[in-house]
């Protein structure tokens, strides 16, 4: 019963991961209807940045200390982050309508999601969790109708949302945790910063040698194709913090359930009204299968991942994952003369091989060394 009961809540909150997935597109779907045409163009590119921005702080807050073998490897959500979400929202309520507010406040409140989720995910604060995500949700709802319903002030609710899930996220904020380790901290940090940086640049250049139709269908698909890394993060999070062979197989389950999920999507033309003329069954079913494909091969990629970083070994990984990340994005450069995404799709694939079967070598090779050293 008590591993049943474990594993309906790390499904729960693998579930909960919906909402922050859902906070870029609700953004985009709320400026449409309040911004200008360049006010929107501002705001996309914020949310690109602030992803970003997100990503780092995750980094340097979460995972360096999960990295960290020779501490305790404990994570809380940062007090000064609550603030600062709690300044950003407050902006957002004074000027809702305004793009520049928007840009500047987006970077706080992403990095509090991907912070708040990954505390409470590595610390399995399910109950927390669940409040949180649904407070996450509901906020991003509400904001989109009232959009629809041409409300001027439907930033307001969604960022409303965020900043009462970050307050749920922050109840055992006044407890200490160790410091992580210095040097972890950093490789860990420019791990991320060089593996966000590669694949926003490899889009940068599908717009500028294909054009903006072709632009516009790769990042359709790679939204779509994202849904499926909300159980690869959840199980990446959970492995950081300690190997589980449930949360393994729950990941895989989820994996393969998102995946038929989305086929039926795109089977039954719904994904076709979703993104409107961009999305055609002849143009998109098989590079939407690659791109399905690519993000699952992360399964396999994730497992050496997380066991290399539990060893403490931060600075391989990041020499490693930088050098295959700047194979991919040369190899994804050199076919962008085919005038095919398929094929880019393939070659993302083919990173993400790579990098399973090297983190596979790396972690035996490691593996081997500690049992002779022993």
């Amino acid at each position: 019963m008590s591993s049943f009961r474990t594993g309906l809540m790390s499904l729960i909150t693998l579930a909960g991961g919906v909402s922050l997935a859902a906070i870029p597109p609700a953004t985009l779907a709320i400026s449409s209807r309040i911004f200008s045409t360049i006010e929107q163009g501002y705001v996309s590119v914020a949310i690109m940045a602030a992803t970003f921005v997100g990503q780092l702080v995750f980094a340097a807050i979460v995972e360096s200390r999960l990295s960290s073998t020779m501490t305790e490897r404990r994570v809380i959500f940062p007090r000064w982050l609550t603030w600062l979400t709690l300044v950003a929202t407050i902006a957002v309520i004074a000027l809702p309508e305004s793009a520049v507010v928007i840009c500047l406040a987006l970077p706080v409140l992403l990095a509090s999601l991907e912070v708040g989720r990954g505390v409470s995910v590595a610390e399995r604060l399910d109950s927390r969790e669940m409040i949180a995500a649904a407070c996450v949700g509901a906020g991003a709802l509400a904001g989109v109708v009232l959009a629809v319903l041409d409300v001027r002030w439907a930033l307001i609710p969604l960022a409303a949302g965020v900043a009462v899930a970050t307050a749920v996220r922050s109840l055992r904020a006044h407890l200490s945790v160790e410091s992580p380790d210095p040097s972890v901290r950093r490789w860990v940090v420019g791990d991320v910063a060089i593996t966000g940086f590669i694949y926003p640049s490899l889009n940068a250049l599908i717009l500028i040698s294909l054009g903006p139709v072709s632009s516009v269908l790769f990042a359709s698909i790679s939204t779509v194709s994202g849904l499926l890394a909300i159980p690869l993060n959840f199980m990446r999070l959970r492995l950081l913090k300690a190997h589980s062979a449930v949360d393994v197989w729950l990941s895989a389950s989820v994996l393969a359930i998102a995946v038929l999920v989305i086929g039926v999507l795109e089977a039954t033309g719904i994904l076709a009204r979703f993104f409107d003329s961009s999305w055609t069954l002849e143009l998109t079913v098989l590079p939407l299968a690659v791109a399905c494909a690519w993000r699952a091969a992360s399964l396999a990629t994730t497992l050496p991942f997380a066991a290399l970083r539990r060893s403490g070994h931060a600075k391989l990984l990041t020499v490693l994952r930088a050098a295959c990340a700047v194979v991919t994005f040369a190899a994804g450069a050199s076919v962008l003369p085919l005038n095919s995404i398929t094929v880019v799709f393939l070659i993302m694939l083919g990173g993400e091989v790579l990098q399973a079967i090297v983190y596979q070598i790396a972690r035996r090779r490691v593996e081997a060394e500690s049992l002779t050293r022993q």
